[in-house]
């Protein structure tokens, strides 16, 4: 079996946050959870995960700015959008900055499913995550 993937979730929706805990702890994830971009930085910085799901509208620091530090500091870390409906200007905005991908909420399990798929096959073909 695969080993655990070390996982960040930010969002500022405690509710959400439990939700995706929940669903990403049965798809054999450790998760990490960060409230804001602040939190989110420090925790990449600190924790090293494999890989983060970062909201885009977020208080204090919000998802497009956390995604900049994030790429400055750590250029490979796999980061994963997640967005409500009708920002779509934003999300194109993030993966031209890099982001691998991104969910729309409400979300669907296999979308998150899909999305480790991804940063597995990352990890395998590069023998490496977040870290250096």
């Amino acid at each position: 079996m695969a080993r655990k993937l070390k996982v960040l979730i930010t969002d500022d929706s405690k509710l959400l946050r439990k939700k995706l805990r929940g669903e990403l702890e049965s798809m054999n994830c450790e998760v990490l959870e960060a409230e804001n971009g602040k939190d989110a930085i420090l925790d990449v910085l600190q924790e090293q995960p494999d890989c983060v799901f970062l909201d885009i509208v977020m208080p204090e620091v919000g998802g497009i700015e956390a995604l900049q530090v994030i790429r400055e500091v750590t250029p490979d870390m796999p980061v994963i959008m997640l967005s409500s409906a009708g920002t779509p200007q934003k999300l194109m905005t993030t993966l031209k900055m890099g982001a691998m991908d991104f969910i729309q909420k409400p979300y669907k399990p296999e979308q998150l499913q899909k999305a480790l798929d991804a940063v597995r096959k990352r990890i395998e073909k590069h023998g490496t995550s977040g870290k250096h």
